[in-house]
């Protein structure tokens, strides 16, 4: 369905038009019609189907720049909040509509100044919300629209008591619109005690981008995938890439040992200053870096255009990560392609993965060195036809005749083709530490009980051991003394910086478990025989 049939003004399809959106998806077909009209609404669909702009283009519709303060976003991360303040921003712009982002983490000051200027959207995250308003820096008394995004997340980071505190602080007066990938009997309760008759929307698995995505795996032991995911790259010449990394020390490692070996690649995790993690995407999103790799909290609703494959350098603990990460690819009606990295002792949360994304994978044969240097040379070749195309010799004739009287011209295109296919690339040295492995699984698909104590089990491990994902906490939510419980990392105030003492969460909270096509210059090559 066009956006034009959703009863949305001119104005604001001229900017759906600029920022690249072309059909409504299945969600913000479905509730935008609704959330115009100003009743509550529950959304249940996954990350990647456009809920943003579901619950975003029918607050810009209805917002007067003039009125002050009208609706309130309240996100799980800082990440997500960033995402959607900058997308709303982009989307209201032509209507002169301002946003204002808060989060822990961040000079509060900085915050308190620009809630000074009276923003028509605030967006932020439940705890640095909570201090704004002990601070009565922020007043929610004219909020006409509240939304609850990835409403499952922020109960499983223990923001409960947080919402309901913000939420008694909004006039009862105002629609309500809670989204969720999932639907927690928790979540049911506020859809009860603090929205008035809502419609539930439900997107089935079927109308997932998992289905726009082939899905591939990789059986490898942990000390050769590095080597061969970069061979993998030689070899299906990806556009642009996302890596996903269980941990943060992972992604530094990994990015680090892909710039060594020539790849433009950067990383991002939540110990990265604002500033540093907003420079990369920027980097990414720019074609300036071909690679980006990142922990999941950190790529939490990040929505850049184009990216055709997705690694999992280590296979997630839950099967709905892994549907949040290659939703980062398939995006928009494209095509695109995940490559999950597997050890022997964790095909059961592949299975677990396939049960959910109702998709089998297809087993991946690593390519050989010779095939990763076909592959180089393949793509070195479109480069220097580029550099031929480029060529001026105005001002170097004189350098051109000596090196043509020096050498032969087999020997200077050998140099070229070999400056430019980095045939030496694999033998550069790099070091990944290996990481703890998952804790087996008990019974069929049970919890896992016991087991990784200190790592975030789903019997208990989230109150003594850290975060499933990344991270670790001691205390009730998001840290004892420090914050976000999902980025472990040093911050401000009780929710939103790191657990007790400020040290790295993945060494004293989080789990240290391990950690993706095909539109490459060259085919995957696919076993016959599935070994498991």
């Amino acid at each position: 369905m066009k956006f034009s049939e959703l009863g949305l003004t001119q104005d604001l399809l001229t900017a759906i038009e600029k920022h690249g959106y072309v059909e409504a998806t299945p969600i913000q077909e479905q509730t935008i019609p609704l959330t115009l009209q100003g009743i509550d609404v529950i959304g249940q669909a996954q990350t990647g189907t456009g809920k943003t702009a579901a619950f975003g283009l029918p607050i810009l519709e209805n917002i007067d720049p003039q009125g002050g303060l009208q609706a309130l976003i309240i996100s799980p991360t800082r990440e997500l909040a960033i995402q959607t303040q900058e997308e709303l921003y982009q989307l209201g712009r032509d209507k002169r509509v301002k946003v204002q982002v808060v989060y822990g983490g961040s000079d509060i000051r900085k915050q308190i100044n620009g809630l000074k200027n009276h923003p028509n959207i605030l967006v932020g995250t439940p705890g640095r919300l909570l201090d704004h308003l002990n601070r009565k820096t922020v007043k929610l008394d004219s909020i006409k629209n509240l939304v609850l995004d990835e409403a499952d997340e922020m109960l499983d980071m223990g923001f409960l008591d947080d919402i309901e505190s913000i939420l008694k602080a909004v006039p009862a007066e105002r629609q309500t619109m809670l989204f969720s990938a999932t639907m927690p009997p928790a979540i049911k309760r506020i859809g009860v005690q603090f929205m008035q008759d809502p419609k539930h929307i439900k997107i089935e698995a079927k109308e997932l981008t998992t289905d726009l995505v082939d899905q591939y795996y990789v059986k490898t032991k942990e000390f050769e995938k590095f080597d061969v995911m970069t061979r993998l790259f030689d070899v299906q010449n990806p556009n642009l890439t996302i890596i996903f990394g269980r941990t943060k020390r992972r992604v530094d490692e990994l990015a680090k040992g892909l710039e060594a070996r020539g790849y433009r690649a950067a990383g991002i995790h939540g110990d990265l200053s604002q500033q540093m993690r907003m420079k990369v995407l920027r980097q990414f999103k720019g074609g300036e870096l071909d690679i980006l790799v990142a922990t999941d909290v950190a790529a939490r609703g990040l929505d850049i255009k184009d990216v055709t494959h997705v690694y999992n350098y280590d296979i997630p603990q839950d099967p709905e990560s892994y549907v949040h990460r290659i939703g980062r690819t398939g995006r928009a009606g494209a095509h695109g392609t995940s490559l999950t990295f597997v050890s022997p002792s964790e095909i059961d949360y592949l299975r677990d993965i396939e049960k959910l994304t109702k998709k089998r994978m297809l087993p991946l044969k690593p390519p050989t060195k010779e095939e990763a240097l076909a592959g180089r040379i393949a793509t070195a070749l479109g480069e220097v036809e580029n550099i031929i195309g480029r060529t001026k010799t105005e001002g170097i004739e004189e350098q051109i005749a000596n090196l043509v009287n020096q050498y032969d011209s087999e020997t200077l295109a050998a140099a070229l083709l070999t400056a430019a296919a980095r045939p030496d690339s694999e033998a550069v040295p790099v070091k990944i530490t290996p990481e703890r492995p998952l804790p087996r699984k008990k019974g069929n698909g049970g919890g896992y009980r016991g087991g990784n104590r200190r790592g975030g089990d789903r019997r208990g491990g989230d109150r003594r051991g850290g975060d499933r994902r990344e991270g670790g906490y001691r205390g009730r939510r998001e840290g004892g003394r420090g914050g976000d419980r999902r980025e472990g990392g040093r911050g401000e105030g009780r929710r939103e910086g790191g657990y007790r003492g400020g040290r790295d969460g993945e060494k004293r909270g989080g789990f240290r478990g391990n950690g993706n096509g095909s539109h490459g210059r060259r085919p995957f090559t696919i076993h016959e025989n599935n070994n498991d």
